[in-house]
């Protein structure tokens, strides 16, 4: 795997990167809130025994009154992580990039509850509880009855909801996506929309390969896979490539365990949500769709710095989707650029056609026209992380 560092602010871009030292910020937000409650989250998830407590309690402590610590000489990652952030250890997290702070500290929550040891609670994923749970709800029970109205829609008024339903993630609600006036309302909440570009990118039997990259697990990731199966049922795609981190990363970023969770639940789920369920859980046996992994998901740099063998696989399908915010953090830079910087031009680098589908929870935002910002800016809304816009932005 070719070696990266993070690149620091002040380059060439002349877009500052996103710290979390300005008070009142998003970014300071959630390290100062977030990250601790998330940690009391995780201990009263688990009966963790005395050694876990007192880690957690160690990193609450370093997170709210210390500095940032190496990992220990013994942790398997000690040198990955020096190479990559070496600079700030010994400094306030709030100093550090945001991107690398947050990735940094969900890596010390996953040592402290003993994710890497050696010990009984070895690869037992902390925020499984939180991604079952969502399963279980009551809003995924309707969200499945209601794709039985999906399917005699027209294949292409389907596929506009299908792929609203997986923009919007667990704001998703298939039921309300079949009206049209509930429709209109979450286009009108678009930023940007490419979604015509996108399927133009997917002609129906055109043999094609679709990378999709997945951000969360539980409810969002079920829209993710009904719109999957779309794609290969509808003949945009012969084959979906689904990526996914490897171990657990940011509170409910998807794993295999969440998809087959999710396969599990859809299968065993009547009416239309069953059928395709078991249509995914074929196509999983026949390959047309398969499931991949790769540390790179888990790291706290830009897609500009991807591994030569990651690019490759980008590189050979027709198109990747980048589901979710931080994959755009990752896509265009976690930088406070102009929003109406050009996003083709900051993912030329990018090897292939690329796809963003992603609800706005950050501060990052490029590729808006002037007059679209202007109006939202005039708005007075928190529109750029409060999750009640999203963006389709594409670039061939």
């Amino acid at each position: 795997m070719t070696k990266t560092t993070f690149r620091s602010s002040g380059d060439e871009t002349g877009a500052p990167v996103i710290l979390s030292n300005e008070p009142g910020s998003f970014a300071r937000g959630v390290l100062a809130k977030r990250h601790p409650a998330l940690i009391q989250q995780v201990r009263d998830a688990f009966p963790y025994g005395r050694r876990q407590h007192e880690a957690l309690d160690a990193l609450l402590d370093e997170i709210t009154n210390g500095v940032i610590e190496p990992l220990a000489p013994g942790d398997h990652d000690r040198e990955r992580w020096a190479d990559r952030g070496q600079e700030h250890f010994g400094g306030s997290w709030y100093d550090a990039p945001f991107l690398w702070a947050e990735s940094y500290f969900y890596r010390r929550l996953l040592g402290a509850v003993g994710y890497f040891g050696t010990g009984p609670w070895r690869g037992v994923d902390p925020f499984a509880p939180f991604k079952r749970a969502e399963l279980r709800g009551e809003a995924v029970e309707e969200e499945l009855r209601a794709l039985d109205a999906l399917v005699s829609v027209p294949a292409d008024e389907r596929a506009a909801a299908l792929l609203h339903a997986s923009l919007w993630g667990n704001r998703a609600d298939l039921g309300f996506r079949v009206t049209a006036e509930v429709g209109d309302a979450a286009v009108s909440a678009l930023v940007a929309d490419d979604s015509a570009l996108l399927w133009e990118l997917l002609p129906v039997g055109g043999s094609s390969t679709v990378a999709v990259v997945a951000d969360n697990a539980g409810r969002e990731l079920i829209p993710d896979l009904i719109l999957i199966d779309h794609l290969l049922e509808q003949r945009h795609a012969e084959q979906v490539v689904l990526h996914l981190k490897p171990y657990p990363y940011y509170v409910s970023d998807a794993m295999t365990a969440d998809v087959v969770d999710c396969l599990r639940r859809l299968t065993e789920a009547p009416g239309e949500a069953g059928a395709i369920g078991g249509r995914l859980w074929k196509a999983m046996a026949s390959g047309s769709l398969e499931v991949r992994t790769h540390p790179f998901f888990c790291a706290p740099l830009p897609y500009e710095e991807m591994p030569e063998d990651l690019r490759g696989e980008f590189e050979s399908a027709t198109l990747t989707l980048l589901k979710g915010d931080l994959n755009y953090r990752r896509l265009v830079g976690d930088r406070l650029w102009d929003a109406t910087a050009s996003f083709a031009d900051l993912t030329a680098y990018f090897p292939g056609a690329v796809a963003a589908l992603r609800t706005l929870k950050s501060d990052v935002i490029v590729g808006l026209e002037q007059e679209a910002l202007d109006t939202l800016e005039r708005s007075g809304a928190t529109w750029r992380t409060s999750g009640t816009h999203a963006l389709i932005q594409v670039r061939r």
